[in-house]
């Protein structure tokens, strides 16, 4: 079965133009005009995916994430947005967004992070940890459930994270970037694979999504007196460790 794509834009060329090349790529696909008719089609029907404009009149893009977060709808975003500050993606991802393209894009890149979002969804291959950059060590093994590393613990199947006692309240973005760092403790991972991991797709070396959500993962991890978690190796990538 095809996939269904839910489209918020209220451009009238571009919705029908995503729509049309959406279409012809193979998803089923869902168009209105405003956030109003993007909620009442979500609850009406949900979608695998999510494709919103973030200034629409009303109801806007971001207001329909918040929406539906707290309800506990997990269904995949991304997000299209004229706004490149990285204050107004850090907006878009605290309303609850998995992933953002910057109009004018491409639609073969709309593609590509739809495919991403949709295999994070799939069971198959879900969790899956990601090769260091370090010479390869022999798998370490993991307690049943729980994932345990630098004073913070996972529970992959419940996703559910917490520093010390104090849990961490993660988009589904920043979960699973902080479960593949946590899966390879101590090891070094480079841009290409984390991007690769998580997003399914390099965004090459000019794109700051990952920087953008290291920088918002350590927001909700850092504590007052105690050591960061996430360590930037220039050049390279991240590793987790607690110095």
């Amino acid at each position: 079965m095809p996939h269904t794509v839910l489209l918020a834009e209220d451009d009238r060329a571009i919705r029908n133009a995503l729509e049309r090349a959406l279409t012809l790529e193979g998803y089923r696909v869902v168009a209105v005009a405003d956030g109003v008719e993007a909620l009442a089609q979500a609850h009406r029907n949900r979608p695998d995916v999510l494709v919103l404009d973030v200034m629409m009149p009303g109801i806007d893009g971001l207001q329909v994430c918040r929406v539906l977060r707290a309800e506990g709808d997990r269904t995949p975003i991304l997000m299209l947005t004229a706004l490149v500050e990285t204050a107004d993606r850090i907006a878009g991802l605290d309303a609850g967004a998995d992933d953002y393209v910057v109009k004018p894009f491409d639609v073969e890149e709309v593609f590509a992070r739809l495919r991403a979002l949709l295999r994070r969804t799939s069971p198959v291959g879900a969790g899956s940890a990601a090769a260091p950059v370090a010479p390869a060590e022999a798998p370490r093994p993991l307690p049943e459930r729980f994932l345990e590393a630098a004073g913070l613990r996972m529970d992959p199947q419940a996703r559910r994270a917490w520093r010390g006692t104090r849990e961490l309240e993660l988009t589904r973005t920043e979960f699973e970037l902080l479960e593949l760092l946590v899966r390879n403790a101590g090891i070094v991972l480079d841009h290409s694979t984390i991007y690769d991991r998580i997003w399914g797709y390099d965004f090459g070396p000019g794109s700051k999504n990952l920087a953008v959500y290291v920088g918002y993962l350590r927001r909700k991890l850092d504590e007052p007196g105690a050591p960061q978690l996430i360590h930037t190796v220039r050049g390279v990538g991240y590793v987790l460790r607690e110095d």
